[in-house]
């Protein structure tokens, strides 16, 4: 699990970033920013955005990410981080431990509960489809949310290249991972969400001990 899964060429702005995502990102950046923190760790940076979005409202995040392509601050295994315990106040890592199969994705958020001092927090994906719905009302401005669409069982997850696994298919449920990541000794969970823009994102704010 220490060679790179996709290519650079994978985050072409053209191809990885839509509505969607910068949707995430706005709620990304926003639970960094309640944190107040000092120093950040994002791990799996991907196109490197969520960094300069940060950067632009004043908080300083370093990457780090085991392809030098994507010139991370640290070329690194996310198993086995440079890092003294509680380095940073805040690590995060947006849509990248799904990329393991659920046990090595343990592994990395144990290694990244490690370093961080406060805070973890991060977007996995969430298969139970969820409709996004955005009402505004005059004087009170936008509503957003989502309604779950209807199924018998959890469809089963196939391997497709990338994901190993995502919640809410069978053996993932919501409630199942939760129970798994919150097994990591000084980890709580704080909230969790799907973003109401964009469902496939799910939110978690974790805080370490």
């Amino acid at each position: 699990m220490n060679t790179k899964q996709v290519d650079k060429s994978h985050y072409d702005f053209r191809k990885y970033v839509d509505q969607l995502r910068w949707a995430s990102l706005w709620h990304q950046l926003t639970e960094l920013i309640e944190l107040n923190p000092g120093r950040v760790l994002e791990v799996g940076p991907g196109p490197g955005l969520f960094k300069a979005a940060a950067g632009a409202v004043g908080v300083c995040v370093e990457t780090l990410d085991l392809d030098p392509e994507l010139r991370p601050d640290h070329v690194a295994s996310i198993f086995e981080m440079p890092f003294e315990d509680g380095e940073f106040d805040v690590v995060c890592a947006f849509q990248v431990l799904e990329h393991l199969p659920l046990k090595k994705s343990l592994e990395a958020f144990r290694e990244m509960a490690r370093v961080a001092e406060r805070s973890v927090i991060l977007s996995l994906p969430n298969a139970a489809k969820r409709f996004p719905v955005s009402i505004h009302i005059p004087r009170f401005g936008f509503f957003r949310f989502s309604i779950p669409k209807p199924r018998i069982k959890a469809p089963k997850h196939e391997f497709d290249g990338e994901h190993y696994w995502e919640i809410g298919k069978e053996g993932y449920s919501e409630k199942e991972v939760i129970s798994r990541f919150c097994s990591i000794e000084g980890v709580q969970l704080i909230r969790n969400y799907r973003v109401p823009e964009n469902p496939y994102h799910h939110m978690f704010i974790l805080k370490v001990s």
